[in-house]
């Protein structure tokens, strides 16, 4: 039995997957915070303490700032990869749809109906990262939206026109969430458990498909490459 290397992720790929989740733990853990604060500093002084909510939100933000960063690179590399164009995958053909079908029995049936080629990224996959991408965009409205609601001068340190933008950005989201603030900051918190529930999956999946395929796929987001047997 022999089997030849895949190349599935470049280099660039593996980067901007590895910075997605950890700017994704630091999200989790500061906008947990920020909603309900569950912890303070270890330094038992009241002027150090006070800036724990403030240390927060700015590390908030930060990680905010590289997910849009990163969501632009995804979106780019969605239709203008040299390497692979993941959207040709989402189109709902009749190829497409058959293929997440029988992706999704192989995995309901615990490998024991494998109809369809492991060596590509199929349209299981990415149907499901499409869900991820999209809740990040939620994500991100809803963010710059609560962030924007915080500025009540209407005014920033970089001006008016800032907020402003912000605003005509953003303020669709409040209509969509229920019609007020509160609403948004609700629908933001819930879309967090919905992003950590797809990472508990993604990562279950992957360690599924790596046991029952055998064929190194945990090994893609790390050197790029996966194994498959020759035919």
């Amino acid at each position: 039995m022999s089997y030849k290397k895949i190349k599935r992720m470049t280099a660039v790929m593996r980067i901007n997957h590895w910075v997605v989740a950890l700017s994704m733990i630091v999200a989790v853990v500061t906008g947990l915070y920020i909603g309900h604060p569950y912890y303070q500093s270890f330094i038992a002084d009241p002027a150090v303490d006070k800036y724990v909510m403030a240390w927060n939100r700015l590390a908030h933000f930060l990680v905010a700032i590289i997910f849009d960063v990163s969501s632009v690179v995804v979106a780019y590399l969605y239709f203008f990869s040299r390497f692979e164009k993941p959207y040709k995958k989402l189109l709902p053909t009749g190829k497409n749809m058959a293929e997440f079908v029988a992706v999704l029995v192989n995995l309901l049936t615990l490998n024991r109906v494998k109809q369809f080629d492991s060596s590509h990224a199929d349209s299981f996959n990415a149907v499901f990262f499409f869900v991820f991408h999209m809740l990040l965009a939620w994500m991100l409205f809803t963010g710059l939206q609560l962030y924007v609601h915080g500025l009540g001068s209407g005014l920033s340190s970089i001006g008016a026109w800032w907020p402003a933008i912000l605003h005509l950005t953003t303020d669709w989201t409040v209509g969509v969430s229920g019609g007020t603030y509160m609403d948004v900051r609700i629908s933001h918190h819930y879309s967090m458990y919905a992003i950590i529930a797809w990472a508990i999956f993604h990562v279950y999946y992957q360690i599924w498909r790596t046991i029952f395929w055998k064929e190194g796929d945990i090994n893609i987001v790390v050197g790029g490459n996966k194994f498959v047997e020759e035919k």
